[in-house]
């Protein structure tokens, strides 16, 4: 496998990995960075932009959607990632795997909103990725976080308590955490629909 260039610093550092299409980035996403970024006491959040999404017919051009993450991943810590273009990936588990070759000494978390935790167990290999990383799930306005999910059905013995929350990076997997936060309402598909 070809390695991966990183957007920063990795070694030793502890990482969220905030991944999405971002079609396009928005308050939403800025939220569930500096959340995960401020509760999990991270040194970066890395905004990994989507080459394509499988569960998405709409994906964008990837130029565009990579320049609107860069322009709202602002604030110390916070960067785009093109691995997934860079080397042709198109699913998280994979990703994870090359980010791991690339920096093996790095402490990555999983950062998903509840709207994406909500459909989690669609991904390809899921469990594996929950088996590979420690996972965060930050509350997200329009979606109440469920003991049905079926991620969380699956892990319920590896939730962390949120009182705990800055020890999950240094976790071995699974690990999870759900944190409450104030949040955005705002959305990619609304924002699409108001062009």
């Amino acid at each position: 496998m070809t390695r991966a260039r990183l957007p920063g610093p990795a070694a030793g550092l502890r990482i969220g990995l905030l991944g999405g299409s971002f079609n396009p980035a928005h308050e939403g996403h800025l939220h569930v960075a500096e959340t995960a970024l401020k509760r999990l006491r991270l040194d970066a959040v890395w905004w990994i932009v989507a080459r394509g999404n499988p569960l998405k017919s709409e994906h964008g051009s990837f130029a565009e959607r990579f320049a609107s993450a860069d322009g709202m991943a602002r604030g110390p810590g916070q960067m785009a990632s093109d691995i997934e273009q860079q080397l042709g990936l198109t699913y998280t588990v994979d990703t994870l795997a090359a980010l791991q070759d690339a920096a093996p000494t790095a402490h990555f978390v999983w950062l998903m909103g509840a709207d994406s935790a909500a459909s989690f167990h669609h991904w390809k290999d899921w469990e594996a990725i929950a088996a590979r990383v420690p996972i965060a799930i930050i509350s997200r306005p329009g979606t109440r976080f469920s003991k049905a999910f079926p991620f969380v059905q699956r892990f319920a013995s590896s939730r962390l308590a949120e009182r705990d929350a800055a020890a999950l990076p240094g976790l071995s997997p699974p690990a999870w955490v759900f944190l409450r936060a104030p949040g955005n309402a705002l959305t990619s598909t609304a924002l699409r629909a108001a062009r």
